[in-house]
């Protein structure tokens, strides 16, 4: 037997709930809560409507460090988010094939751009 509509629209707002509620417990939440929605680098203001590209930067680097007031914490754009983290990348060496011992890239695209540039009527 199948359930009629109305129960259909019951379990699923009961579902969105619970899922509302789950979301609200992670981390990336609290912060939103605790923090004003403002980048920490580059201070750019958000909104509800650009939210999404605002990130939560463990301090740690340690994604499973999560204090309930949130003194791991950072809100970062995508953009200063992305800097961050290329900036441990850098610090630790990781980030280079050479570090690693692998070949270092010799293709250079733009080696011959002022060539085609110059071949433009």
């Amino acid at each position: 037997m199948t359930a009629s509509l109305p129960d259909k629209l019951d379990r699923i707002v009961a579902d969105a709930r619970r899922s509302a509620e789950v979301r609200d417990q992670g981390y990336r939440e609290r912060a939103l809560k605790i923090y004003p929605w403002i980048c920490g680098r580059c201070a750019r203001e958000f909104t509800r409507a650009n939210v999404r590209e605002l990130t939560v930067h463990h301090r740690d680097h340690n994604h499973n460090h999560n204090p309930p007031n949130g003194s791991n914490w950072e809100l970062l754009c995508l953009y200063c988010h992305d800097n961050e983290h290329q900036r441990q990348l850098d610090a630790t060496g990781s980030a280079s094939d050479d570090a690693n011992g692998g070949p270092a890239a010799t293709h250079s695209p733009f080696a011959n751009l002022k060539a085609m540039l110059g071949k433009q009527d």
